[in-house]
């Protein structure tokens, strides 16, 4: 069954549902995972959450905006010219409004659009003025909530899975409802607004240039309604203030100038709407608005679809439930209630993205021409954050959703017939480029190896295999014919290839993994090729340094060369994000033929080791993070991988606002959490074994999608667990027989058992 779909169905029953949980006792419904959910985890610290409402792979989430302003001295809030990626930062508490498109756990800005926001008294249309702080937050799945200090209004937000709903509680008084189309995240400003009555108002405001890539701008289009009649209404428009010699101009000292009713249409930079009532003490106004990013047709579409009427109550009971749907596929036993937030929040996290994008009749916009197509009833998702999620984001989803993860697959392999290349960080059907490697290649590859291969895995294997043979003009691997012909890309390149270390290990594991995607397909002469050209960062191994180092075109060592540059995330060349300790041990497809070349078990085990001692390893970034579990790889030093792993645990993951590491990258230090409290983690895509670690749970439960894998669940339990005195694993049971390998394969988890972990 389609997500969209699902979600429906969830919708028409949820009477007979709620029905039920009435009569069953209050402790059980204290047992829903969603209630355990604190959406306030990785709002501070450069986590780049929100804790606005959102439906899992929700296209449209309504999230308070706090970053425009920031506080400074003296509790004074001033403009913030720094304003990064989030829509929402915890620390902040002036708000300007509650945009209704927004990203979860990424690193550049975009979206953070089309804002309202409730005021009372006098119309101020100045977001420097009419901004407030607030008070009484709370959020949950599917809700949020807080009353604003300036008005005593009281705000109520949810969400469908394209449309928003607000529920505003006013005092006595006038009181305005403000559409603002100039504030956002985005780089882009242009929008367009009409008034379509005294209740309702629709448009569509710029957006893109995300991680400022100019050419990638695409239009997000709005349906709003109001629940009754506004008594006054009109659109506004900031005046630009215009110099004496263009005496031409009208001048204006950029002042928010308002036109009346009749003014049913405008265009413009900073544009906005407002409708305006007078009230009695308490009155309620509800605001709702679909969300399209083919049509303002498609939009009122979707909120008509998804929201035919004002029910903010059973929008609010609805997204709960969704939530609690999705959630339970993991159950959980023991540990501490916190232990069970910070899993749940990032099962919560790790379901935000890849999210949804065709509208509720199936239309969106192909990847790069923009054309509108259909579906056909299946899903189409956006937001690819590739080179982040493939190493372990999409492996978690084939276990747990494989459904979630074919239709990915699908939408990738869609992009490619669409556009000529597969997705490498794709946003709402444009390819930023942002970062390097091959990404989509190994997701398709451990999709396929997993046994999801409900896909089509002829064209998947064509796109994967254009982006390894490309030599020239390549949109995925600049640097290829370097890579292909002297076995590494050196510094001195033409191409300027961002990382030359760090692309070349990228290209290296996407080539392991089409070797292992063509030997399953029969294809043994690709298998051979991509095989032997995986192994190529051998070329980068300097003896002296025992270091992956860049080199010149003629062979030579870059010098001067500091293994430790880039140990605090500035720009070093080389390496992408990281330094030579993060990226010398980054290659998880061929870790014994790295061992080896290294000189042997405790050479490596002291390096390794070494790498956390030094303080080289970093938690916030991708490169390392599956470093702590490449200890069960040297025999006799199995128990530093457990060791590791749970201190890394409780000193980064915790159940605050500063709770995670650093940005999350659209749900991969989630999942690296998820994985690791489990107690089982995939160290390479492509291959098909988990590390074995101790649990945290005294129990987790996966029940297995009998659609797509013969077991009915999969249980995970740790024998002999007290919190974290015990962690060192003493032995291992699957099934009720000993297994001694600290590996199990992904093949034996989905027929279903149980893996003891006993711990002493």
């Amino acid at each position: 069954m389609s997500l969209q779909n699902y979600f429906f169905n969830k919708i028409f029953t949820a009477c007979a549902r709620l029905c039920l949980l009435c009569l069953l006792p209050s402790a059980a419904s204290a047992q829903e995972p969603a209630a355990l959910v604190n959406p306030f985890i990785g709002t501070s610290n450069y986590g780049a959450t929100h804790p606005g409402p959102v439906l899992p792979a929700g296209l449209a989430s309504v999230c308070p905006f706090n970053t425009a302003f920031k506080k400074g001295e003296g509790n004074v809030f001033e403009k913030d010219s720094e304003w990064h990626s989030r829509p929402y930062v915890h620390e902040n508490s002036f708000l300007t409004g509650y945009s209704h498109v927004n990203l979860s756990g990424v690193g550049c800005p975009d979206l953070g659009s089309i804002l309202l926001m409730p005021t009372t008294g006098e119309l101020v249309l100045d977001p420097e003025q009419y901004g407030s702080t607030y008070a009484d937050e709370q959020a949950s799945p599917g809700y949020y909530a807080h009353t604003l200090d300036k008005y005593g209004v009281k705000v109520e937000l949810s969400a469908t899975l394209r449309s928003g709903i607000s529920r505003y509680t006013f005092p006595a008084g006038q009181a305005n409802v403000l559409l603002n189309l100039g504030l956002g995240l985005t780089n882009e400003t242009g929008a367009m607004l009409r008034i379509v009555s005294d209740q309702e108002v629709e448009g569509f405001k710029m957006i893109g240039d995300f991680c400022y890539h100019p050419e990638d701008v695409r239009p997000v289009y709005f349906a709003a309604r109001l629940s009754r009649p506004a008594a006054d209404y009109g659109a506004w428009k900031k005046m630009p203030k215009y110099q004496e010699a263009e005496a031409a101009w009208t001048k204006y000292d950029d002042a928010f100038k308002p036109y009346p009713a009749y003014r049913q249409e405008i265009a413009g930079d900073n544009i906005g709407a407002y409708f305006s009532y007078n009230l009695p003490e308490g009155e309620v106004i509800e605001v709702k608005v679909g969300i399209s990013y083919t049509s303002i047709e498609n939009a009122r579409l979707n909120l008509e679809a998804e929201q035919p009427g004002f029910d903010f109550e059973g929008t609010r009971r609805n997204a709960g439930q969704a939530w609690n749907e999705m959630l339970s596929r993991i159950e959980l036993k023991g540990g501490t209630k916190e232990d069970k937030t910070i899993f749940y929040t990032a099962l919560y996290h790790l379901l935000l993205h890849p999210n949804i994008f065709q509208d509720a009749n199936g239309e969106y916009r192909a990847m790069e021409s923009g054309e509108i197509k259909n579906t056909g009833g299946k899903n189409r998702y956006t937001v690819f954050s590739l080179w982040d999620t493939y190493r372990n984001v999409h492996p978690l989803l084939s276990l747990v959703y494989p459904e979630l993860q074919l239709d990915m697959v699908r939408s990738m392999v869609d992009m490619y017939r669409e556009s000529g290349w597969l997705p490498k960080w794709e946003l709402l059907s444009m390819e930023t480029g942002v970062m390097v490697g091959d990404p989509a290649t190994p997701v398709i590859a451990d999709t396929w190896l997993r046994g999801l291969t409900d896909f089509d895995v002829q064209t998947a294997y064509e796109a994967a295999l254009k982006a390894a043979t490309r030599l020239q003009d390549n949109k995925l691997r600049p640097g290829l014919l370097y890579y292909d012909s002297l076995g590494f890309i050196p510094e001195n390149n033409a191409e300027k290839v961002w990382g030359t270390v760090s692309t070349t290990l990228e290209y290296n594991i996407a080539d392991w993994n089409l070797a292992q995607l063509a030997q399953s397909l029969g294809k043994e002469e690709d298998h051979q090729r991509f095989l032997r050209r995986s192994i190529s960062y051998r070329n980068y191994l300097d003896p002296k340094t025992g270091m992956l180092r860049p080199r010149l075109a003629d062979g030579s060592w870059l010098y001067p060369f500091d293994p430790e540059a880039g140990k605090n995330f500035e720009p070093v060349v080389g390496y992408v994000e990281g330094n030579a300790w993060q990226y010398r041990f980054y290659v998880p497809h061929d870790i014994r033929g790295l061992i080896d070349l290294l000189g042997g078990d405790e050479f490596f085990f002291e390096q390794l080791k070494a790498c956390f001692d030094t303080d080289n390893y970093d938690m916030a970034n991708e490169p390392d993070i599956t470093y702590p579990f490449l200890f069960n790889y040297i025999k006799g030093k199995e128990q530093f991988t457990s060791e590791t792993v749970r201190r890394l645990i409780r000193q980064y993951y915790f159940n605050a606002p500063e709770g995670l590491p650093g940005n999350d990258d659209t749900g991969t230090l989630s999942a690296w959490l998820l994985f690791s409290m489990m107690g089982i983690y995939p160290t390479c895509p492509g291959d098909m074994y988990f590390a074995i670690s101790s649990p945290v749970f005294d129990e987790v439960k996966i029940h297995l999608d009998s659609n797509y894998y013969p077991g009915k669940e999969l249980i995970i339990e740790a024998v002999n667990a007290k919190g974290d005195e015990h962690l060192l694993i003493d032995k291992m049971e699957w099934n009720g027989k000993r297994h001694k390998p600290y590996f199990i394969s992904h093949q034996e988890l989905v027929n279903g058992g149980r893996l003891s972990v006993i711990l002493k």
